[in-house]
């Protein structure tokens, strides 16, 4: 089976439907699940709860990842984060900035 992945001209990357950063948060996500799959495995617990933990960690995983994909697009949630930043007002003691030309 082969997966296409075409980004054409000035598109962004999708595969499957996710936008362009969410591909790697969703595999950065699924190797963070396999190495707690690992530790959960060397402490020693059941093998059966392990993979009912990592499987429930991983549908909410993706349900989150595809949900900000189809929520924010492909530069949304860079906006949402950057939002933060900007200052709520502006305060001037004087209006000589409006009025110097240049």
């Amino acid at each position: 089976m082969t997966y296409q992945i075409n980004k054409g001209i000035n598109r962004p990357i999708e595969f499957k439907g996710l936008k362009a950063q969410y591909i790697g948060y969703l595999g950065g996500g699924l190797v963070a699940l396999l190495v707690l799959f690992a530790i959960l495995y060397l402490i020693g617990m059941a093998i059966y709860l392990c993979l009912l933990i990592i499987a429930g960690l991983g549908s909410t995983l993706f349900y989150k990842v595809f949900g900000m994909s189809h929520q924010y697009g492909e530069h949304g949630l860079m906006k949402k984060n950057a939002r933060r930043y900007l200052p709520t007002y502006l305060k001037f003691k004087s209006r000589r900035i409006f009025y110097e030309k240049r």
